[in-house]
């Protein structure tokens, strides 16, 4: 599935050397690694590189599994598969013409891209934002890995992906991209903090975060608390979505579905409450306007405790530029989008509650794009937003 050449690009500057910076690689420094092949795959598309992270593509065969996995140190992933079912290559589904991942199946999918670090470079992933508020789970797994969607300094292979619609099931086809790739320089092990008094100036002068009530005050530097917004513009307003069950399966290549076909408007109530079901997935909004200046990354960080017994989000990356307006330097543009899931039990929601972190990164070098200035980006200036494959509702 891979080759031994370098993947095509056009013509470009050459970048500048960010092997002396700590910080998350920018997207010239992603071309070098694949100039270097570095990161090595058949025809990789200029487009499949954001300004901080790398799109991953789905390969040639999705394989069911009975359960999830990590293949465990020392261990192949294609080795844990025959371990677990010996006819697993018989049963392999053929994506190349698109196929059906049915939901609350498990699919194992090899990804048309490999990588071979350097021994100070680490990769970590996250679902990209459409996958997200599909429902659809996604964690790369690597050989030899231990946890999820986390690549060890110096690894060299191939590199997977764990599929599991959740809601929905959907049409998927050899090169569509689900998951995406970031790349951290360090020289210990720990991401390189920003300094307290830096993260204060970024937060009085509002250019990572704008609410109506002014600045948001710092709890943890690098981290920013974020709320749900359950009041939208008032009375009537869509304050969310649920997602319907029993409905068609989604092909991952259209963009033209009716949302009111496979999601459930809730709308603004008195109390401006929600409470959570654990059978159901809700896409909601935080009050927080967020911006990402261009020497910053941001992830959003997953389930904790601290927010409550539910799950905020699957897609976690935030590129350079998201909300951020180069003219004013502030944000304002751009509302964060809650993937949500309660855990056990019904969870009362309410307005302004705390839903999440969103924790910032140094990057080593500006990147060269930004999110939603410098090149197509489906998320910039977003509200309460669907995946890219439903159709916007007339005004």
């Amino acid at each position: 599935m891979n080759t031994n050449e370098a993947a095509a690009l056009p013509d470009m500057p050459e970048a500048v050397s960010t092997t002396r910076n700590t910080g998350i690689y920018p997207c010239q420094a992603i071309e070098e690694m694949i100039r270097a092949r570095e990161i090595n795959a058949v025809d990789i598309q200029p487009d499949q590189i954001q300004p901080a992270s790398i799109d991953l593509r789905l390969g040639a065969y999705a394989y069911p599994v009975d359960t999830s996995f990590i293949p465990g140190e020392g261990v192949k992933v294609l080795e844990k598969l025959s371990a677990l079912d010996q006819d697993y290559e018989r049963f392999r589904i053929d994506l190349r013409d698109g196929a059906v991942l049915e939901k609350n199946k498990v699919y194992v999918i090899p990804l048309l891209e490999s990588i071979r670090l350097k021994h100070e470079v680490a990769a970590f992933a996250n679902p990209k934002s459409s996958t997200g508020r599909l429902d659809i789970l996604t964690r790369l797994i690597a050989d030899g890995a231990t946890v999820f969607d986390q690549v060890e300094k110096g690894y060299a292979g191939q590199l997977y992906v764990e599929v599991a619609p959740r809601s929905f099931s959907v049409v998927a086809r050899t090169g569509d991209r689900l998951n995406q790739l970031r790349f951290r320089r360090t020289r210990g092990e720990a991401p390189v903090a920003i300094k307290a008094g830096e993260w204060e100036q970024l937060l009085q002068r509002q250019e990572i975060a704008f609410v109506e009530e002014g600045a948001l005050p710092s709890e943890k530097t690098g981290e920013l608390r974020l709320t749900v917004d359950l009041q939208g513009t008032g009375e009537e307003s869509i304050i969310g979505w649920r997602a319907k069950k029993h409905v068609p399966r989604i092909d991952l290549a259209r963009r033209d579905y009716d949302p009111l076909d496979y999601w459930e408007p809730i709308r603004f109530r008195k109390h401006s409450t929600l409470i959570l079901d654990p059978d159901e997935f809700y896409i909601l909004m935080t009050k927080e306007a967020v911006g990402i200046p261009p020497e910053y990354a941001a992830e959003m960080l997953p389930y904790d405790t601290r927010a409550g017994e539910f799950r905020v989000h699957y897609a976690g990356f935030f590129d350079p530029g998201f909300g951020w307006n180069p003219q004013t330097r502030k944000a304002g543009s751009s509302k964060v989008v809650l993937e949500v899931r309660a855990h056990e039990v019904p969870f009362l929601l309410e307005h302004g509650q705390t839903a999440g972190w969103l924790r910032y990164e140094r990057m080593a070098q500006r990147p060269e794009n930004l999110y939603g200035q410098d090149m197509r980006s489906n998320y910039q200036h977003q509200s309460l937003k669907l995946a890219k494959q439903f159709r916007a509702l007339p005004e």
